[in-house]
């Protein structure tokens, strides 16, 4: 397991003085052990040496050895006990700073001061091993076996202690399993995706690059990837300094901007060419509508001619309106034309939506005298067909209403009654040496809208039934 990424571990735990001893305690249980292992060769030597008239060290017999061996076997497990302790707690530790790296949680929280819980413990039970430690001197020549019985008996309880407190820190660390498990996701998450940041970040200045040796500056592009340069620091700082979560919302942010700014920059040529096209479609369209806007007087005439003023009032302005529609559209297509040449992509299609609305407008105007004049020569010749749609259109919401009922809900019945007396008095409207045909033609299509409203609402409330 390593500590979070970015930098060192950091050491938010204060060693306590049991704790700052215990390298020295673990180097002197070792050197104890490779003192016992030499025992029998030093005894040897002083074997070797009473024959010869002399030594080096009093012999007290074989229970006094017996008992120094028993107590410095004691203590070598004891030196053991707390060396896996020892590590263990270190383990842990790291285990700690993982989860405190990505998780403020509660639980995360109560993890953190039971560790310290258990670090105060675990000083306690490392000092009184210590103080063993230091008690008693096992290469004394003089060791009494009653001193070494005690000395075994006190190494012996602080290794049971130090014991017993590795099997808490072990229960301890196996509940910290799902927290773990999810910081350990978590950062195994962010190596990767602060990559694939890097990665995209590399890719949109590679496309901007194969763009401007097409001839292509593409300087909005360029900025707004230049922009990305703080998040890029961000990231490379790690998440020590800036925290798991919000270099992962970091990195993919980067990621997506840096992807948008590729996409962008390799579809810029086709872009271009996409402008330029529309340059010349509107330009043409331009040049039409202007002949067609020419024609709309001669109708103007015909119907001020044939027509009674009603019909044709609202058409006046037509010509005059679509002449400067299409000077505006002219000389925003000049604006379009400069804005491409500059390369300001944005403004080019601006301008360019702008015309296509000036060009649309002028086209509707245009038509509409047209139209209306057609329709009001279909009306004049057989207004009688006009009327008969629109009464077929009324008792087909009639019959719907009617449908599996005695009689209509007013609901119904009482717009569809409305309409037919609407429809009656625009029929009246055509009497007289000047009718009003356009009244009339618009009078029955708002009677075909009250009944196909109505047919509308039938069906919606039956459940789409008929």
């Amino acid at each position: 397991m390593t500590a979070t990424p970015g930098t060192p571990p950091s050491q938010p735990y204060p060693p306590s003085t049991a704790a700052a001893r215990r390298g020295s305690a673990v180097s002197s249980g070792l050197r104890d052990t490779l003192t016992l292992m030499s025992l029998p060769v030093l005894a040897a030597v002083a074997l070797s040496g009473a024959f010869a008239g002399g030594g080096t060290r009093r012999w007290f017999g074989g229970r006094a050895e017996s008992q120094r061996a028993e107590a410095q076997a004691a203590k070598d497990a004891a030196a053991a006990a707390f060396y896996e302790l020892d590590t263990a707690q270190r383990d842990m530790r790291i285990s700690i700073e993982t989860i405190t790296a990505v998780d403020d949680s509660p639980a995360a929280g109560r993890a953190v001061s039971d560790f310290e819980a258990l670090g105060r413990r675990i000083d306690e039970v490392s000092q009184r091993y210590i103080q063993a430690v230091d008690a008693h001197d096992l290469d004394r020549d003089d060791l009494e076996a009653a001193v070494a019985s005690r000395a075994r008996a006190e190494l012996t309880a602080a290794k049971d202690e130090l014991v017993r407190v590795k099997q808490e820190l072990d229960r301890f660390g196996s509940s910290l399993g799902p927290l773990l498990g999810k910081a350990e996701t978590q950062l195994a998450r962010l190596a990767p995706a602060v990559e694939r940041a890097r990665q995209a970040l590399l890719a949109a200045s590679n496309a901007l690059d194969a763009v401007r040796g097409k001839g292509l500056r593409a300087d909005d592009l360029a900025g707004r990837l230049a922009a990305l340069s703080p998040e890029l620091t961000r990231l490379n700082q790690g998440a020590g300094q800036h925290g798991v979560e919000q270099t992962l919302e970091r990195a993919e942010r980067v990621q997506r901007e840096a992807a948008a700014i590729r996409a962008e920059a390799e579809r810029l040529p086709e872009r271009a060419a996409e402008i330029d096209h529309r340059l010349v479609s509107l330009r043409t369209r331009a040049q039409a509508l202007t002949t067609r806007a020419g024609q709309v007087e001669p109708v103007l005439s015909e119907l001020r001619r044939r027509f009674s003023a009603a019909c044709w009032q609202d058409l006046q302005r037509v010509p005059e309106q679509a002449g400067e529609n299409v000077r505006q559209a002219e000389l925003k297509l000049g604006e379009a034309q400069a804005a491409r040449e500059a390369q300001r992509w944005p403004d080019a299609t601006s301008l360019l939506s702008t015309v296509r609305a000036l060009l649309n407008a002028t086209d509707e105007a245009v038509s509409a005298a047209g139209e209306r004049l057609r329709r009001l020569n279909e009306v004049q010749k057989d207004p009688q067909r006009e009327v008969e749609r629109t009464r077929f259109a009324i008792r087909d919401a009639q019959r719907l209403a009617m449908t599996g009922r005695t009689a209509p809900d007013p609901r119904h019945a009482r717009p569809l009654d409305e309409a037919v007396a609407r429809l009656e008095r625009a029929v009246g409207s055509l009497e007289g040496r000047h009718p009003d045909f356009w009244h009339f033609l618009t009078e029955t299509e708002a009677v075909r809208r009250t009944a196909a409203r109505v047919v509308t609402e039938i069906r919606e409330e039956r459940g789409g039934g008929h």
